[in-house]
Order: structure tokens, then C-alpha cells, then sequence
């Protein structure tokens, strides 16, 4: 039997499945694990189930006991492993695509109608207890007939972009490549970020976590947004400059955001608490019982497929 290190605490089915499938070694205190105690906790380990809280980085990785054979992370990114590293020392690195889609693209539409309708602002007025209607009370913007740009059209932004149709507006997007007509169904390809952003009333970041698009919203590209516009991120938080956003807040330019994601979670800009229009969550997007399930139930599979044949679909590297 292969042995595992769970890196985190999982729901209690999965724990019972991976306990069935490996010699896992469960972390039911659901510490946080420093990089060494990591490291010695791997020791004798045949694979190690990791979560985005690890930060498995080049050091960790040119450190892990020769018996390691594969990571499998609890999440379909995988910006906290050094893949590339991991593919020098043969450890595969697998993670969890296609089930977080739909619980993610909720989220996504969840920040977009908070940041719209100004979610946040409603909220703090009701716990005052003294709120009093008025015909320009809480005035917001209406998702009917409002242009939506998507950065990133994958499974996720093919998701997002499916539910805010349903809401009656117009969708845009920009991706590496143009999809076909069957997939577009309809949205608008842009050949640049530029081009995109400029008719955006409403952005939603869906787009993966790379060197090219760290900080690509920032000083610069917040200028090509119309005024008024809404920024929304469920993709990763070192997407945008905080620094900037706060500025172009401030002054403005960008009415409001919607954020599930920071750099540097769980601490985050301090200057978005004391925003008004910022509706902020702390990283829900794949947070129901369903899509938690489905994840760790795919990253103990990747694992079981990996020692049985010796591949799995879900390797990255």
C-alpha cells in the first residue's frame, strides 16, 4: 500500500477513501505545515496530496525525500508548486480540473452582482438599523444591457459567461486563441487587452495565474476601462496591482469591485476593507459541499490512476 501525505483536512468521506486506498497520513488538526515539518512528514512518502496553502516551491522541491513520486494538489491551480522543478526530479504534479467550474462561475456572478448592485454598502446601512428609503437610495448598476468582459475563457469563463447571458448582457472576451462560432455562441473575441477592457463596463478575471499576466490589471491598463467601470477577480489574486485598483477607487475610475481572491491571502490590502464598493469574500469559490467533494475525490483518484498505470490525464508536467 503507497503511502500518502494529506496535506490538509479533508471532508470526512474523502479522508475515509483515501485512508481505504493508501497509508495516508491525515492532518485532522488541519494545521497549516511549515515548509520543514513538511519535509520530515514526507519522509517514506510515496505521493503527497497537497492544497494551495502548501508552498511547495523550488527549495521544497529539491528537498523531498527521493521516495516522493507525485504531488497531487487540491485545486485546479498549481502557482504554489514549482512544476517545473518537480518535472527535473520525474515527481508528477496533478491537480483538479472541470469540477470547480460551476461552483467558481457562481461565485464569479455572485461579485458581480454585489459589486453592481452594491451588496456591501446595503448590508452595513441594515446592521445600523436606521436606513431610510429614498428614490436615490443605494442607486446602483443594472446587469440588463451592460457589456461583460471576460479575461480568460476557459471552462470557467464559458461558465460565467453562460449565467451573466441569462441576465441579459452582452458578453466580450479575450483568450489566447479565438474559440470556434459553436463555442462563442455569440461573444465577442478581442485581439487585445486594450480592445477588451475599453468596452467593459463590467470585467470578470477568470483567466489562469502566469508570468504574463501577474499585475495585469495595474496604473496603466485601468486606464482603458470607461469610467465607472466594475472589476471583478475569481482567478488569482497576484492578477491585480492592489495599489493601483485602490487609487483608480479612490479617484473613481472604477466604481466598484468584486473580489474572492488576494495576493498574499488570507491577508489582504487593508486600504479594500475601508472601501464602500467593495464586496470582498474570503476565497469561496469552490466552497459547497458538492464541488469540495468532487475535488478531493479526483486529487486521491490522480493518485490511485498514477501508481496503477503510471499515468494519469491530469498531470501538468
Amino acid at each position: 500500500m503507497k503511502k500518502v501525505l494529506v496535506t490538509r483536512k479533508l471532508l470526512r468521506s474523502c479522508e475515509d477513501k483515501a485512508s481505504k486506498l493508501f497509508d495516508a497520513n491525515l492532518n485532522s488538526n488541519d494545521e497549516l505545515y511549515s515548509q520543514n515539518k513538511l519535509l520530515k512528514l514526507s519522509e517514506g512518502c510515496d505521493g503527497i496530496l497537497s492544497s494551495l496553502t502548501d508552498k511547495i516551491d523550488e527549495e521544497t522541491i529539491k528537498k523531498l525525500p527521493d521516495t516522493v513520486k507525485i504531488i497531487s494538489n487540491f485545486a485546479v491551480g498549481f502557482g504554489n508548486i514549482d512544476v517545473e522543478g518537480a518535472r527535473k526530479r520525474n515527481i508528477a504534479v496533478t491537480n483538479t480540473p472541470d469540477v470547480l467550474t460551476d461552483a467558481t462561475a457562481e461565485i464569479a456572478m455572485l461579485l458581480i452582482l454585489g459589486a453592481c448592485r452594491r451588496a456591501n454598502e446595503g448590508i452595513n446601512w441594515v446592521k445600523k438599523e436606521n436606513w431610510k428609503w429614498s428614490s436615490d437610495f443605494l442607486i446602483g448598476k443594472q446587469l440588463t444591457g451592460s457589456r461583460l468582459g471576460i479575461l480568460g475563457m476557459g471552462r470557467i469563463g464559458r461558465a460565467v459567461a453562460k449565467l451573466a447571458k441569462s441576465f441579459g448582457m452582452e458578453i466580450h472576451y479575450r483568450n489566447r486563441s479565438r474559440l470556434k462560432p459553436e463555442i462563442e455562441e455569440g461573444a465577442k473575441f478581442h485581439e487585445s487587452i486594450k480592445s477588451l477592457f475599453s468596452v467593459s463596463d463590467v470585467l470578470s478575471i477568470c483567466c489562469p495565474a502566469t508570468k504574463e499576466t501577474k499585475d495585469i490589471i495595474n496604473k496603466d491598463t485601468l486606464e482603458y476601462f470607461p469610467t465607472g467601470a466594475i472589476i471583478t477577480n475569481v482567478a488569482r489574486g497576484d492578477m491585480i496591482d492592489d495599489e493601483a485598483m485602490v487609487q483608480a477607487l479612490n479617484s473613481r475610475k472604477i466604481y466598484a469591485i468584486g473580489l474572492d481572491v488576494y495576493k498574499g491571502e488570507p491577508r489582504i490590502h487593508s486600504e479594500y476593507l475601508k472601501q464602500p464598493t467593495a464586496f470582498i469574500l474570503p476565497h469561496l469559490g469552490s466552497a459547497t459541499k458538492k464541488t469540495r467533494t468532487a475535488m478531493a475525490d479526483l486529487a486521491i483518484d490522480n493518485i490511485d490512476e498514477y501508481f496503477s498505470t503510471g499515468k494519469c490525464k491530469n498531470i501538468i508536467n
